[in-house]
């Protein structure tokens, strides 16, 4: 079985190499196909046996064979964490073909990830898009279903575009951009209105517990603002691999409490 895992981190590393490209490109609204990959630096192309996932970072010692500028961590990180979340459906669903919707799922939460720490913006090119393609998948995958999935657009955009307006009605401020609105809408097409109530629900405290933690070690004030998409992110993770488990034990402990 650990050899077989073998083959699905490769394909997610290779598929990560093109994340790269999707992280750095799409905010840049450059194509993401052409022209082929090169060093933002120098400008020179880099040849396919140092675009090799990983292996060409290690073999560069992680700088550019023209101009030697550092090239960035991030780039195996993102090659070795698509790969693990390849392997992870792999071994949590089974060699099925259907994993690649969900697959396409991590993929979208990873270039969203990068793309909101860099840049704090979660573009709409990849959450509209990634509405659509997760309601048709609903057709065709036995969770969460087609109608959860409708509830879970309406729900993740509405409930976010509630929190929006409160805040703003309540402070006169623009609290939370229409990114989140439509990336929760998007992570609602793939896992349903369970989902995102999860997915809420944890990044919120992940979000809160990550100011908290800012604020004493970077001596950051309560204005300073975090991306919330990467948090969302991680509870749409954890609802996809444990959430059901995690509701249970959550019921439980309640009931148990009462």
């Amino acid at each position: 079985m650990d050899i077989i895992l073998i083959l699905p981190f490769i394909f997610g590393a290779v598929v990560g190499s093109f994340l790269n490209v999707c992280i750095y490109r799409l905010p840049e609204g450059k194509s993401i196909v052409s022209p082929p990959s090169s060093c933002p630096v120098c400008k020179q192309f880099i040849p396919f046996y140092f675009n090799i996932p990983v292996i060409g970072f290690m073999l560069l010692r992680g700088k550019c064979a023209g101009c030697k500028s550092p090239i960035s961590f991030r780039y195996p990180f993102v090659e070795v964490l698509t790969g693990l979340a390849a392997v992870a459906l792999f071994y949590r669903f089974g060699p099925d073909v259907r994993i690649l919707i969900p697959f396409l799922f991590l993929a979208a939460l990873i270039v969203i990830t990068f793309i909101d720490l860099d840049r704090k913006i979660i573009l709409d090119v990849i959450t509209l898009p990634g509405v659509v393609v997760g309601f048709i998948a609903s057709f065709f995958m036995p969770t969460p279903g087609v109608v959860s999935s409708i509830i879970g657009i309406v729900a993740g955009g509405g409930i976010l575009m509630g929190i929006a307006m409160g805040y703003h009605y309540i402070t006169g401020k623009e609290g939370m951009g229409g990114g989140d609105i439509k990336f929760l809408a998007m992570i609602g097409a793939f896992i349903g209105w369970k989902g995102v109530l999860f997915t809420l629900f944890t990044s919120s405290i992940f979000g809160a517990l990550a100011g908290v933690l800012v604020m004493v070690v970077f001596s950051r004030n309560t204005k300073y603002a975090l991306p919330f998409g990467p948090f969302l992110a991680i509870g749409a993770v954890l609802y996809l691999f444990y959430g059901d488990a995690l509701i249970g034990w959550y019921v439980q402990s309640v009931v148990r409490g009462l």
